[in-house]
């Protein structure tokens, strides 16, 4: 199996709270960066999604806290999908420091809108191969 995607992150000091470790609603930031670095990655742009009628969208999102983050850590954040069946994939990340400790785990389900009849559309990773360059990244 190969690695996941991963994109690198320096927590930043505005970003942490009163006990000076990240503030949780930062986790949900950091793994949409690394979500839209595949994406992008991949060869799929915002205006391609648009183009093609969809747009991603999030159904439920989990978060394990495991340890806390520091002003200026460095983490790498990491993006899989899971493609199953039907309308919805799986999406697994993990928020690791670069000395291998594990952050935080976030779990994602989502799916692809038809933008225009506002529901989901089946079998979102065929959108995602007709508009990848790399389509690999995504496990396709």
């Amino acid at each position: 199996m190969t690695e996941p995607f991963s994109v690198p992150v320096t927590v930043r000091g505005y970003e942490t709270d009163v006990q000076g470790h990240l503030n949780q609603a930062v986790y949900l930031n950091y793994a949409e960066h690394a979500r839209w670095s595949l994406l992008q990655a991949a060869g799929i742009s915002q205006a391609g999604l648009i183009g093609k009628g969809v747009g991603p969208v999030a159904l439920e999102t989990t978060i394990r806290y495991l340890r806390e983050l520091l002003a200026g850590d460095e983490v790498e954040v990491t993006c899989a999908f899971d493609w199953g069946g039907g309308k919805t994939f799986r999406i697994e990340q993990t928020i690791r420091k670069t000395d291998g400790t594990v952050a935080a785990e976030v779990t994602a389900v989502g799916g692809l809108l038809n933008l225009k009849e506002r529901k989901l559309v089946a079998h979102p990773q065929e959108y995602f191969k007709e508009l990848a360059s790399a389509p690999a990244l995504f496990g396709l």
